[in-house]
């Protein structure tokens, strides 16, 4: 058995104490090619530690490549991974998040604006008119919170379409979902635990974990993250897209939702970070109401963007905190200044209350929704038809195709690139390891070249 005696510190959780020791065991050479380590219930029990520590630790180990995982047998260290630097080998360099490789045909993996779209005459119409007014106001400083017009636009259009009775003071807007994540952790505080959705979204984990914090990922099923592992997890702060979960696309239903906001108020101090990133892009008759538009006590820290409803290049991003976190906000972080210019917010503000938003989103859900019947067809009329099935495909820019293959999803990755198409697969959202391959592609359809589809899938069904 395994000897190890990691403890958590300020900077490093349990889970990276145990992984870093085995790592360092298997580059050494101490743990060769082929062998077997414990089970993870039996590491646990011989280390006096949880099982979802050990689970944390192999999931690591086995995305970096230094373990792998047989379906019934267990873990075992990786061929090669003795050698420093091989388990860099196993994955090909990462490309950055929105950039597509220039040998690519069609990028199936990165939502990309459509810059014929975009209300190019209305904005600049707005901010020539705003640079033409009070110049006094666009040089000075705005609160911590943001400006007051663009927050009293925002409180109007939660309320109008998404169902949020909330008041301007409730609402603090800074530059993008990231700045949004740290200002929540300082907001809290220190001693918590975060619970993030597992497949998830990995952006806020990597803020959470960038911040010291311990970490918890929980099982999502087809109702969004599982309650009674989160009670397990003794995790007090939960992040969680219960309006269209990425990457799974599951909605939430209402059963769920009150569970969770009932662990919410079970616990003293206990959070919810309801993450609204496309719920503006359902193509239901109307958006599902908010988690935070039915929490009564107080729990919910709703957040949401204009990147995607408008631009990913507009960083900015709001939250809407509970009344009693109003006070803290005010007393302890409102020394910070507001990230986003003051030109910006005021024009945003007015083509918020003005309605062009209201209406640039209701052209956008066409367009999104003709976007996504494309892609559907040219599946249909594919080799895959027959050999692949769609899933959740209602909502947001994106949805599932289940394939029929026995290939690995890595190996259908790389030999999908080597095609010209870039693939990105459910199982790569998984920080806790699958019992099996779920060979689910996460088809990111904003932005597609309709030309390319039919040999795109063409190429597909042929690796296929």
């Amino acid at each position: 058995m395994l000897n190890y005696t990691p403890a958590p510190t300020k900077d490093m959780p349990l889970y990276l104490g145990l992984y870093h020791s085995i790592r360092e065991d298997i580059l050494s050479g101490k743990l060769k090619a082929d062998a077997k380590l414990p089970s993870k219930r039996s590491l646990a029990q011989h280390m006096k530690v949880s099982v979802i520590t050990v689970e944390n630790a192999y999931a690591q180990l086995l995305a970096e490549g230094y373990i792998r995982a047989e379906e019934r047998r267990g873990y075992f260290v990786s061929e090669g991974a003795e050698r420093p630097g091989a388990a860099a080998l196993m994955k090909p360099e990462p490309v950055p998040e929105g950039k597509t490789p220039e040998n690519c045909f069609v990028d199936l993996c990165s939502n990309r604006p459509d810059e014929s779209r975009f209300p190019f005459s209305v904005w600049s119409k707005i901010l020539r008119s705003e640079l033409s007014g009070p110049r006094r106001r666009l040089l000075a400083a705005t609160p911590a919170k943001g400006a007051p017009e663009l927050r009293r636009a925002i409180a109007d259009y939660l309320f109008a379409c998404r169902g949020m009775s909330v008041q301007s003071e409730q609402i603090v807007v800074g530059a993008g979902a990231e700045y949004l994540y740290n200002l929540i952790v300082q907001l809290l505080g220190r001693e918590r635990i975060y619970a993030v959705e597992d497949p998830g979204h990995v952006k806020a984990a990597k803020i959470y974990e960038k911040n010291a914090m311990p970490l918890r990922y929980v099982q999502v099923d087809e109702k969004g993250m599982r309650v009674d592992t989160l009670y397990e997890s003794g995790a007090d702060t939960a992040h969680i897209s219960p309006s269209h979960h990425f990457p799974t696309g599951v909605v939430m239903p209402i059963g769920r939702r009150q569970e969770m906001l009932a662990w919410a108020e079970a616990g003293k101090e206990r959070y919810i970070i309801e993450d609204d990133y496309d719920s503006e892009f359902r193509f239901a008759p109307r958006p599902l109401p908010t988690l935070q538009s039915i929490d009564i006590s107080g729990r919910v820290i709703y957040t949401n963007t204009f990147s995607k409803s408008l631009a990913p290049s507009i960083r900015i991003g709001y939250m809407v905190l509970p009344p009693k976190l109003v006070e803290r906000f005010s007393r302890e972080l409102s020394f910070y200044a507001c990230t986003v210019p003051s030109f910006e917010q005021y024009t945003l503000a007015r083509f918020i209350a003005e309605g062009h938003f209201e209406r640039h989103i209701g052209r956008m859900k066409k367009h999104y929704r003709a976007e996504r019947d494309a892609v559907i067809g040219a599946i249909a009329e594919s080799p895959l038809a027959g050999r692949a099935e769609i899933l959740e495909q209602d909502a947001g820019l994106h949805f599932l195709l289940k394939v029929k293959t026995n290939k690995s999803d890595e190996t259908l990755r790389r030999e999908a690139l080597s095609a010209g198409v870039r693939l990105a697969f459910l199982s790569e959202y998984s920080h806790i390891p699958v019992e099996a391959e779920m060979h689910q592609i996460v088809v990111d359809y904003s932005g597609v070249d309709r030309a390319r589809l039919g040999e795109a899938f063409a190429r597909l069904g042929a690796i296929l």
